[in-house]
């Protein structure tokens, strides 16, 4: 049987992109107190066709995710974007991946929580490789010990910090989901001492964003803080230089 999918195509039109998407793949990411995490993705494969190529065929974005075993870094992520371009003899492959990251959050009194993180991965490869990781951290109001919420608010849904990031060098998932949370928290414990009613977005931006600027591993960042009112949602949005 002919492959028809890669036959010389004469009409010199160039598909943008072409692959598969919302793949539900088991994947193991790196856990600095365990080692591996297990968890479930949602990937999304695609690749810049050239005019020379009819087509490609799906199953190939699969076969080459199956050839890593679920097990996803940084550089194996690196190593998988150039067999998509390899394999399919591609101009530029791409591959996000997005999934839930868990980190256990230990309490003063004992015990823990299992908190529950949206990630993603995403990269893309032409002449050189380009990789970026994302992650959503909740923003939740503070409770006084008389069981009140010390800022006006509903608790646990005041909003979110969308944080996007490139690594000159290897860091930690954890250490940047504690690196946010730590800042939330500064920015809500200076509101408490300066008897200020009110978070707005654009202050807890600033916060987040000058602790992201102290690391050397962080080549590049991009930040969104949402408050999610009532009538209305806010934002508040910063990119490093």
């Amino acid at each position: 049987m002919k492959d028809i999918q890669s036959q010389l195509d004469s009409r010199r039109i160039n598909i943008k992109k072409v692959g598969v998407k919302t793949v539900s793949y088991p994947i193991t990411v790196r856990d600095k107190s365990q080692k591996k995490q297990h968890t479930i993705a949602t990937a999304n494969m695609y690749v810049n066709l050239p005019h020379k190529f009819k087509g490609t065929h799906m199953s190939r974005f699969v076969e080459i995710l199956n050839d890593f075993h679920g097990d996803i870094d940084i550089k194996s992520f690196s190593t998988i974007l150039g067999k998509m371009k390899d394999r399919l003899d591609a101009e530029a492959s791409h591959l996000e991946l997005e999934f839930p990251y868990f980190l256990k959050k230990e309490k003063n009194g004992g015990g823990g929580t299992l908190g529950n993180y949206q990630c993603s991965m995403h990269g893309s490869l032409e002449d050189v490789d380009d990789l970026k990781l994302s992650v959503d951290v909740p923003v939740s109001l503070p409770i006084s010990e008389k069981g009140q919420q010390r800022l006006p608010g509903s608790m646990g849904s005041w909003g979110k910090a969308e944080v996007s990031v490139r690594f000159r060098q290897f860091f930690w998932i954890e250490d940047l989901i504690n690196l946010i949370e730590d800042a939330i928290e500064d920015e809500l414990k200076s509101l408490i001492s300066n008897e200020k009613m009110f978070l707005s977005v654009e202050a807890l931006a600033r916060t987040v964003g000058e602790s992201l600027e102290l690391i050397d591993a962080i080549k590049w960042f991009s930040l969104t803080v949402h408050n999610f009112g009532d009538e209305c949602s806010t934002f508040a949005t910063m990119e490093s230089k």
